[in-house]
């Protein structure tokens, strides 16, 4: 449903075949070769626009040292996009020299495309997200890349899992034993980029009033889904974060109705792909639980931050941006969010 006040046929002319894809990169501390990127998913090398791609945001964090970039187009042209952005961010980005506390394997670290359309399957998603893949290691030599999720044929792996298999959370990896899905053992330059598709992934990022790790470490561990009373759907981080610690949770998208035991007082998102209902955890439960484990200890949250949007809200700020022809969104957002 389009949610602006524009015609109903522009809304479903541009909303219907929608995907998204936040791509990760390993530099936050050079403003300007992270826009250099941004713009190569919406401009071709001869500066012309491609038509139907907008860049909706560019989240940086300074001490990770990590952007995001939400790119949104068709499914069916958004490939192009993000090999240009990716084949930007290689040439600029040399991992040699990358330091930040966000663990991090590759210039182009992560590629995950999501359904925002109704007629985009997340099996479609997989589909281009192994097109990408292989795009990648052709055009750029020396690149490698793992499949994760619906692109991780037959087992589909979730992006975790296959995150520990390849030892991104380990301080130092040893690139030479990793054995990547596609393309060369990882080199140093460029090292290793997971790539896949899912249902669509928020992150959500709690920061708590202390430099005490350890705290996080709990805090983390007792809201992580695997943990016995978990949240659903969340994966989650305690990391060092501007003198304080950060709670950074991935929110994946949990297929059926809202767990029934977990009471919010808010209801939980939902959304719809090829029909099946999907649901994700709201930011204030997150929060909610976060400030209540931090509490027990006498420690304070001081801020939560989204590193993006909503599946929601990124569906309709596409539909607003393409509509209106807006390829640098990120810039008009601050001054046209829902």
């Amino acid at each position: 449903m389009c949610i602006y006040s524009h015609s109903n046929m522009a809304c479903i002319s541009f909303g219907k075949r929608l995907v998204a894809c936040l791509l990760n990169i390993s530099e936050a501390r050079r403003k300007d070769l992270v826009e250099t990127v941004a713009r190569a998913a919406i401009y071709n090398t001869e500066g012309v626009r491609r038509e139907g791609t907008t860049v909706l945001n560019i989240f940086n964090d300074h001490d990770y040292n990590r952007s995001v970039i939400t790119i949104v187009a068709s499914i069916d042209i958004i490939r192009e996009a993000i090999l240009s952005a990716c084949e930007r961010a290689c040439k600029l980005i040399d991992m040699c020299d990358h330091t930040g506390v966000h663990p991090c394997m590759g210039a182009v670290d992560l590629i995950p495309i999501y359904p925002l359309g109704e007629e985009v399957r997340v099996e479609d998603c997989a589909k281009e997200a192994l097109a990408v893949a292989e795009g990648l290691t052709e055009r750029v030599q020396g690149t490698s890349a793992f499949l994760f999720g619906w692109a991780d044929t037959p087992l589909q792996r979730g992006l975790a899992q296959r995150r520990k298999e390849m030892g991104w959370f380990r301080k130092t990896a040893d690139l030479q034993a990793i054995r990547p899905d596609l393309g060369p053992a990882p080199q140093r330059r460029f090292g290793l980029t997971g790539v896949g598709a899912s249902p669509y992934v928020m992150n959500c990022n709690v920061t708590i009033n202390t430099q005490d790790i350890t705290v996080g470490h709990s805090i983390a561990a007792a809201i992580r889904e695997s943990t016995p009373g978990g949240l659903p759907g969340v994966q989650v981080l305690a990391l060092p974060h501007e003198g304080a610690v950060e709670i950074a949770c991935n929110v994946e998208s949990v297929k059926g109705s809202p767990p029934s035991h977990m009471d919010t007082g808010e209801p939980w998102p939902s959304f719809s792909i090829d029909g099946q209902p999907y649901c994700h955890a709201p930011a204030s439960l997150i929060t909610a639980r976060v400030a209540e484990l931090a509490g027990r200890q006498g420690i304070s949250t001081e801020s939560t931050a989204l590193v993006g949007f909503t599946p929601h809200e990124c569906r309709g700020l596409a539909v607003l941006a393409l509509s209106e022809g807006i390829a640098e969104f990120w810039k008009e957002q601050r001054r046209i969010r829902m």
